[in-house]
């Protein structure tokens, strides 16, 4: 009789996301994976026998997490805040998420109108009084100015300076109010 497997498919999803988070997704192997969890290859090749799927579990993992960070953030500046610090805290987890090619083919428009990204529009549209197609119009710039800081932090291009980038965000979006008060 075999024996039984003793690191699970979920320790190994878990693992994967770990790996990664320390690590980076260039260090995402089979063989590193079974170094970092302490078991063979042979384990995770019977229980993923095409990695591609358990680098998919873990990027929905490493996407709920993010999510869950950002979120807990309650306001469009505060969210968008929380997406530049998740940078700045986790830059191996946010070049997996948003570096890695994923987003390959996809227009600024049609990742702001996203089901995903309603949550945060529903908090634009509500704090400005805008309908949701007003909210993803004044939300496209920021998303710019919000990812361009987060990666060049994740990148060690620009040093995490909260109170700068707050003020900095804060007068862009006075800045798409007044354009937009003025037309």
């Amino acid at each position: 009789m075999p024996k039984k497997p003793t690191t699970t498919r979920e320790e190994m999803i878990e693992g994967a996301f770990l790996l990664i988070r320390k690590n980076g997704y260039e260090a995402f192997s089979a063989r590193n994976l079974a170094a970092f969890l302490g078991c063979s290859t042979q384990p995770v090749m019977y229980q993923f026998p095409n990695l591609e799927e358990l680098k998919e579990m873990a990027y929905r993992r490493a996407d709920g997490f993010h999510t869950e960070y950002i979120m807990s953030g309650e306001s469009l500046l505060e969210i968008g805040l929380r997406y530049i610090q998740f940078a700045a805290e986790e830059p191996f987890l946010f070049r997996f998420l948003f570096q890695s090619g994923r987003f390959s083919g996809l227009r600024l428009e049609d990742l702001i109108r996203a089901p995903e990204v309603a949550p945060i529009l529903g908090v634009a549209g509500d704090e400005e009084g805008l309908t949701l197609d007003e909210a993803a119009a004044y939300l496209e710039p920021l998303c710019v100015a919000v990812h361009g800081y987060a990666s060049l932090i994740a990148n060690n291009g620009m040093d995490y300076d909260p109170a700068t980038i707050e003020r900095l965000l804060t007068t862009l979006a006075e800045a798409i109010i007044g354009k937009d008060e003025n037309q």
